[in-house]
């Protein structure tokens, strides 16, 4: 049987393919990248076995010479990809997965478009304090974003942010989606047509940001890999550069050692933690006909409030902690909320309190979770004795008896004490 003849596409780039990955910084910056990450390699039309990992630098090149064309990797990080089998639950994926990074999918039909489009997200990305973010030419027609792991919080409210993949970064892309459509819909307008008046409303939709990207084991073009149909290379880019891109600047023959970069930001720890948390926010407001509404805590204001109100197990845990410190934090800042503690009052005891732990938690952490709780309804701490025994804190006195929660511990405490 007669092969079929090779198409022009896979001529020109298989003319390139061993030249350019045969180049050591190409390598590298692959290699890098995929570390505990799901790879796979494609083949021009079909992609290799899954999973897969590299192991050195070197395998890039070694699958190069068996064919492969380009490469391919997950968003989520995984202690070992291997391990990995389709078919795997939730609980199973959640227990193998280490974290996800953010990753934003623009693509058009018109570079110009994609161009808008990531400049406009840009700008919704600083206004919620990320200033570190990763852009690089998709190969084609748009561009990928990326907001590594390291910037987000660990945890929201005794929530692992690792297991909350695809959930947490589909809410992510809808809320930039919806936070862009208006810029998107008159920078659009403006470029097509001229007059202000008249706005272009079904061009947006070409452009907005993939959300089957976001969704378990699905793959996208690494760094300085090349596109199959353009043979250009995946480059790069810093964000002044995104208006004047043009796509012969991502000619793979033209590249020099110097214009290779890290996808990858160098992100401050839990930078994004304002963006989840407002597009959570903003995903819940959203949609709260749909949920049961969540039995609101009548807050109380207490007057003359002192240590000596707190039950024994609050006073163990301000003594600092060496387990069981993020699930104190969650008792105290609710704790200190429902007792009426003013804001700067709460932060101040939080951050003093953290100092006193055998290994403190980070600030972001701690930032982020008062961030979040002053988001949200305010909700009184876990009932009395096995969330407490748990981590060691629950020694109960004769006024224990009397309660079911801290707080209602602090307040009957207080009226009695003033009463005196």
């Amino acid at each position: 049987m007669e092969k079929e003849p090779i198409s022009v596409n896979e001529q020109r780039i298989r003319k390139i393919t061993s030249l350019y990955y045969s180049r050591n910084e190409i390598q590298k910056s692959i290699f890098e990248f995929s570390k505990n990450r799901e790879i796979c390699p494609r083949y021009f039309e079909g992609f290799g076995k899954r999973p897969d990992s590299l192991e050195y630098s070197g395998d890039i090149f070694e699958l190069v010479k068996k064919g492969a064309t380009s490469f391919h990797c997950s968003e989520e990080l995984w202690k070992d990809p291997l391990k990995i089998q389709t078919g795997m639950n939730e609980k199973q994926l959640n227990e193998l997965r280490m974290g996800w990074d953010f990753l934003l999918d623009i693509d058009s039909k018109y570079i110009d478009y994609s161009k808008i489009m990531a400049i406009e997200i840009l700008k919704v990305l600083k206004f919620h304090g990320v200033k570190n973010v990763g852009i690089k030419f998709s190969g084609s027609k748009g561009f990928h974003l990326i907001i590594p792991w390291k910037a987000f919080p660990k945890e929201i409210n005794e929530v692992n942010t690792s297991d909350k993949f695809p959930e947490w970064p589909r809410i992510l892309v809808k809320y930039i989606i919806e936070q862009t459509k208006d810029k998107l819909i008159e920078k659009i307008s403006e470029l097509e047509r001229p007059n202000k008046y008249i706005k272009d409303y079904a061009a947006p939709k070409e452009v907005m940001p993939d959300l089957v990207l976001v969704s378990p084991r699905h793959l996208f073009r690494m760094p300085y890999s090349l596109h199959e149909k353009t043979a250009l290379a995946s480059i790069v880019l810093k964000p002044e550069e995104i208006e004047n891109f043009d796509m012969k600047d991502a000619n793979p023959m033209k590249l020099s050692i110097s214009d290779i970069r890290n996808f990858s930001p160098n992100s401050k720890e839990g930078e994004a933690s304002e963006l989840l948390i407002q597009a959570l926010d903003w995903y819940k407001e959203a949609n709260k006909d749909e949920k049961r509404e969540e039995k609101s805590f009548n807050q109380i204001k207490l007057t003359n409030l002192s240590d000596a109100h707190f039950p024994p197990c609050i006073k163990n845990i301000l003594k600092g902690l060496s387990d069981g410190k993020k699930r104190a934090l969650f008792v105290l800042i609710n704790l200190f909320r429902s007792v009426g503690m003013d804001r700067d009052e709460l932060e101040k005891r939080i951050y003093e309190w953290n100092k006193k732990n055998e290994v403190p938690l980070r600030e972001g952490y701690l930032k982020s979770q008062i961030l979040w709780a002053y988001r949200n309804k305010i909700i009184m701490p876990p009932n009395c004795k096995e969330f407490y025994i748990g981590i060691g804190v629950c020694e109960p006195d004769s006024f224990c008896k009397l309660i079911k929660n801290p707080t209602n511990y602090v307040i009957r405490k207080n009226l009695k004490g003033n009463k005196k």
